[in-house]
């Protein structure tokens, strides 16, 4: 039987597992598996693949989509422009190749609500997760700016340097922390909250719960609320396309 599964750590809310189990059923797919490999540090990813030598596609999750990518033999070029893996074809030879299909997963998720006015975007946090959204905003001619904690390299904003005004000027906001991932539900970015508007998208890359504090608060001030459901459900489809051509 063929094995598939998602390597992270604390991935006991994922839907992952879930969503392939009844893709299995719904398809008739019966010479397939999916479990979740949850691991403490990256070095055990090897004994995964020693363990389970069926194993044909891995999906990978937080906090590992950069981490994973020394382990890789090689990359597909969107991949490496992105530079986070979430997916990883076992090729016949046994080799390891990365690609990112959460690029894809939030482009199709996005794409039905943008309007003329959405032309700035602030990708809260700095994580594998949101490369791929710096990448899908870029293609789909966003303007877009990080905002971290700390000021780095990368990050044009802090969350303390963030002003109503800014807020105003970017009309797409997209937490990629886990702030607000169940079972810490009461957590979501510091923002200004109070300078978004009905011309403001919120998406948030959580789906557990369905309506973040981070949506709700969004919800208050009439903005587009997303979570990361379909984002999700469009990438595993991807992966699953991958590890099948």
């Amino acid at each position: 039987m063929d094995k598939f599964g998602l390597i992270g750590k604390n991935i006991s809310y994922s839907f992952s597992k879930e969503f392939f189990r009844n893709k299995f059923q719904d398809e008739g797919i019966l010479n397939a598996s999916y479990e979740n490999f949850d691991i403490q540090n990256i070095e055990e990813f090897l004994e995964i693949l020693k363990i389970h030598p069926n194993l044909k596609g891995l999906n990978v999750t937080i906090p590992y989509k950069e981490s994973i990518i020394p382990f890789l033999d090689e990359m597909d070029e969107k991949a490496a422009k992105i530079g986070a893996v979430n997916t990883i074809k076992i090729l016949e030879d046994g080799k390891l190749k990365g690609y990112n299909t959460d690029y894809y997963g939030f482009s199709k998720s996005l794409e039905p609500h943008l309007k003329p006015i959405h032309k700035k975007a602030l990708i809260l946090g700095t994580g594998g997760a949101s490369k791929a959204i710096k990448y899908a905003l870029e293609e789909l001619q966003i303007e877009s700016a990080f905002v971290s904690r700390n000021p780095s390299k990368e990050t044009v904003f802090t969350y303390n340097s963030l002003t109503e005004s800014i807020i105003e000027k970017h009309q797409i906001i997209i937490n990629c922390t886990p702030l607000g991932t169940y079972p810490n539900i009461d957590e979501c970015p510091y923002i200004p909250y109070q300078a978004i508007s009905n011309s403001h998208i919120l998406f948030d890359l959580i789906y557990n719960p369905k309506e973040t504090k981070f949506l709700q608060l969004g919800k208050t001030e009439n903005a587009i609320c997303l979570n990361g459901l379909n984002m999700l459900i469009y990438q595993a489809n991807k992966a699953w396309e991958i590890w099948n051509v």
